[in-house]
């Protein structure tokens, strides 16, 4: 395990510096100069100095070569240093520390529901093939998936507002402040944002479990006389979990990507309201770290998975 471990992770460094790198490259390959759009205004009618033009170049990061630019960027990261906001003029990082527990707790939500919904169903639909129950499943999961994360939680704050009279708290309560109303704000959202989730993790479940529970050691099982939670769980599960864990792994990026969207809907000040205001506000430097952000959480996410690898399937090596 310690070796499979050390592999990994050597594997893991280097996607992060690509991830990096990716980053970077992408913000520079916007067409025009960030510095002349941000200074135009929205109408493109504003006037600035050459002097201005130029300081803001150096606050950019944009002066230089590409090459220079790139290593100047990995100095001031490798420093914890993520620069300015352009809007508000404070540090980033101080933007991102006050909003990403707020994000991480509403996709940690989503991801928990998820689990503790898709993953069960998806059971339940398999070992109750072609019945109502499996029928019933298969249209909730096909729904979950066809239907936009953002139009499902417009569809929940409008059922809330016109029918039960009620829409969830605005702002953000602490859930150590506040239990309940931390539970009233972030709930709904968790479970707009699970929906498609949900869908896709009971498909995969189903799918896997199908096949597992026609292989020989669980019709063995079955013949030992086993009850069917000790079959299902204990045998047919464990032996269909690794590509269960994976599709869960990826879900979780999926999920702090998708909470931008969720965020505007149910005004939670997280870190997706926090990318699409600064993208509207063409603050630069703010989008290159919160992007930068989302992806090496998604790698961290997916570099757990492959340890959980080795953990649930110990014939899983590398050679």
């Amino acid at each position: 395990m310690r070796t499979y471990f050390i592999r990994r992770l050597l594997l893991f460094i280097p996607t992060i510096f690509l991830v990096v790198l990716v980053v970077f490259v992408v913000m520079r390959i916007v067409p025009g100069d960030p510095a002349i759009a941000i200074l135009s205004g929205e109408g493109g009618d504003g006037t600035f100095t050459e002097q201005e033009l130029q300081d803001l170049r150096e606050k950019l990061g944009t002066t230089g070569s590409i090459p220079a630019q790139f290593f100047r960027w990995l100095g001031d990261l490798a420093r914890l240093d993520l620069g300015d906001s352009l809007t508000s003029g404070f540090p980033i990082s101080e933007d991102l520390r006050r909003r990403l527990p707020i994000t991480f707790e509403l996709a940690f939500m989503a991801a928990i529901l998820s689990i503790l919904i898709g993953i069960p169903i998806g059971i339940i639909s398999a070992i109750r093939q072609d019945t109502w129950i499996d029928y019933v499943v298969r249209v909730f999961s096909m729904i979950g998936l066809a239907m936009p994360t953002f139009w499902v939680g417009v569809v929940m704050v409008l059922i809330m507002a016109l029918y039960f009279d009620w829409i969830p708290p605005l702002g953000y309560a602490a859930p150590w402040e506040d239990p309940l109303t931390n539970l009233q704000q972030m709930i709904w959202p968790a479970l707009a944002l699970s929906y498609s989730s949900n869908g896709l993790l009971a498909r995969m479940t189903r799918a896997q479990m199908l096949e597992v529970m026609r292989q020989d050691y669980i019709r063995t099982a079955w013949a030992k006389g086993l009850r069917e939670w000790s079959v299902t769980i204990g045998h047919a599960l464990k032996n269909a979990a690794l590509p269960i864990i994976t599709l869960a792994g990826i879900q979780i990026g999926i999920l702090l990507g998708g909470a931008a969207a969720i965020e505007i809907v149910f005004s939670v000040p997280g870190m997706g309201s926090l990318l699409i205001s600064a993208i509207f506000d063409r603050d630069y430097p703010m989008v290159q770290a919160v992007v930068l952000l989302i992806a090496l959480t998604y790698l961290t996410a997916n570099f757990v998975v492959d340890l959980m690898y080795g953990w649930f399937d110990p014939r899983v090596r590398y050679a």
